[in-house]
């Protein structure tokens, strides 16, 4: 693969603490993304921000502001993320569609570009700058306005289920899956809105657990294990 996005959730960089960061799960992945970088593939990432704030969970927040402080949660962990990366030789860049003061630079697709071809890591924060439009929809955003070739998403399960295999132990691992079938059977790969998203600009996901050694790269390297998501 020449360009991927990488998608990591919040609380798969915090750990078995659930909150904040795990600082050695940051290093497993920047070690990955050097690896995969060295190799010659451009990178994006989106880092969602739920090890800092899930204020969908509150009735008491109007949701619009609920919404804001997500997207600056996730506007910390591209910095301290891309902080990490740094300290393991990389050169990074963080984007966001929202002035953040000198902390980031606006998004735009020339300016990624420009990043991209200098061999730096590129990270999305801020979501889209919208309310009402999670980090899933801004991935796969930003991944068709990239021209990404896929989406990597990096989760706390090994791949896609027909029901949640944390309670249903007889739950069912795809080995791949269209993203028809996604839609149609409301299956919890990313939101609605992205996985229409992702349909229409045919995007297609790798969904993998970031537990596993060396995940990111084997899945770059075609050595995945996961459920791919087609859109053919």
């Amino acid at each position: 693969m020449n360009r991927v996005m990488l998608k990591l959730s919040g609380e798969a960089l915090a750990g078995d603490k659930k909150t904040g960061f795990d600082e050695d799960t940051v290093r497993m992945v920047a070690r990955q993304v050097a690896r995969i970088t060295a190799s010659g593939t451009r990178v994006g990432i989106v880092i969602g921000g739920g090890n800092f704030w899930r204020g969908r969970t509150s009735e008491r927040i109007d949701r619009t502001k609920a919404d804001q402080i997500g997207m600056l949660a996730t506007v910390m962990n591209c910095i301290y993320v891309s902080e990490i990366f740094r300290s393991e030789g990389m050169k990074t860049a963080i984007l966001t569609p929202f002035e953040v003061g000198s902390f980031t630079k606006l998004f735009s697709k020339d300016r990624a570009n420009k990043y991209f071809d200098r061999g730096m890591v590129v990270f999305f924060a801020g979501g889209t700058g919208h309310p009402y439009f999670s980090t899933d929809t801004g991935v796969v955003l930003r991944a068709v306005e990239i021209e990404a070739e896929a989406i990597l998403l990096a989760k706390a399960v090994d791949g896609v289920y027909d029901s949640d295999p944390v309670k249903n132990p007889d739950a069912k691992r795809f080995d791949t899956i269209s993203i028809e079938e996604v839609v149609e059977k409301k299956l919890q790969v990313v939101d609605l809105t992205a996985s229409i998203l992702a349909m229409e600009n045919h995007m297609p996901m790798y969904v993998f657990s970031l537990n596993e050694e060396d995940s990111i790269v084997n899945t770059v390297e075609g050595k995945f294990s996961g459920t791919r998501v087609t859109v053919d």
